[in-house]
């Protein structure tokens, strides 16, 4: 017997994608429901062979479910994810409104599988920042052999990360470059096209923005406050795929031969590292891939104990809406997620 489950903003980049991916990894389901806001009402998205409608949150009974994924905004979620909570079904939540709440357990399955146990205090579990999301995964297998000290992190990351509005303007710039010379931004503060903009988010006092203090305390909360961590973040025209730029300082040896075992054989890790001119993954080869790549291992000679890497993952996979799947299929085999008879 499957789940009845609910995709609140299911006409999204990454409400789409988890569809797909509950599909793909064949999650039992016995019921699907597609929820959107009032103007979505009746819009159809795919599921398996065949379509289904998209309902109105503010109608929708979720005591009827067990699940909901919910990719829609912060604001959004404040307001409805502790509604749906309280009706019973288990909340996985990809805004960033609950990430840091005490009471609401963060996670990325192959990095802090436990903190499941703490999913029914609030029935909400969040999932990360999407850039937050593959570093982790790759920095939790290397802290258990030499503990990390201090990370730098540059990321390089894709416009779908903004949604459809970002991907639109890639595109329409694109397109305006070559035939009617550049445009003005509308979306982006700069043009993206043919350039990189070191901004996302808003600035905060300390002259970071609110995206690089993301990533931060996430891993604080994922992995280990004790990290120290300082961030640049990057949009850059590539469509889908986020890159980062990565470098570890550890409080005990790390050889960057054993660090590439241990990356081998940590869960949800891909290595290619060859030391030639294409020995390495950018984002445009891992578009629709599952894993966390890691590339270009090496020492870092400015520290005592360092290692320099190149991290890239499909933002809307992994960094989105695959992890919330994976969260929904940890829940599943740790009995967190109860089947509700159906009617």
């Amino acid at each position: 017997m499957g789940y009845r489950v609910a995709v609140v903003g299911a006409t999204g980049n990454v409400g789409r994608e988890m569809l797909n991916i509950l599909e793909e990894v064949n999650f039992p389901v016995d019921e699907m429901h597609a929820i959107a806001s009032r103007k979505s009402i009746g819009v159809d998205v795919g599921w398996k062979d065949g379509i289904i409608s998209c309902e109105d949150v503010e109608q929708f009974d979720f005591s009827r479910v067990d699940l909901v994924l919910m990719s829609v905004s912060g604001t959004f979620s404040k307001e409805w994810s502790p509604k749906i909570g309280r009706a019973g079904p288990l909340v996985i939540d990809n805004s960033s409104a609950w990430r840091m709440d005490p009471d609401v357990p963060l996670i990325v399955p192959e990095v802090n599988p436990d903190a499941i146990a703490l999913a029914r205090r609030k029935n909400i579990v969040a999932n990360p920042n999407c850039s937050t999301a593959q570093l982790v995964v790759a920095l939790k297998p290397l802290h258990d052999a030499a503990k990390i000290r201090r990370v730098v992190v540059a990321t390089y990351q894709s416009v779908s990360g903004a949604g459809k509005q970002g991907m639109d303007e890639l595109w329409t710039q694109t397109k305006e470059v070559f035939v009617l010379g550049p445009s003005e931004p509308k979306f982006f503060p700069k043009q993206i096209a043919f350039n990189v903009i070191p901004f996302i988010g808003t600035f905060r006092d300390d002259g970071y923005t609110d995206e690089e203090a993301k990533m931060w305390n996430e891993v604080h909360k994922i992995i280990d406050p004790a990290i120290r961590l300082t961030v640049t973040c990057v949009r850059a025209p590539v469509m889908v795929g986020h890159a980062e730029a990565v470098h570890v300082e550890f409080e005990n040896p790390l050889g960057e031969d054993e660090a590439r075992e241990i990356l081998r054989d940590a869960p949800g890790l891909m290595v290619v590292d060859k030391r030639e001119p294409t020995g390495y993954v950018t984002p445009k080869e891992i578009q629709g891939e599952f894993p966390v790549y890691v590339s270009r291992i090496r020492k870092d000679p400015t520290v005592e104990h360092g290692l320099a890497m190149w991290v890239v993952a499909d933002n809307l996979r992994k960094g989105a809406a695959l992890n919330a799947v994976q969260i929904a299929e940890l829940a599943d085999e740790r009995g967190v997620l109860g089947r509700k008879q159906l009617a």
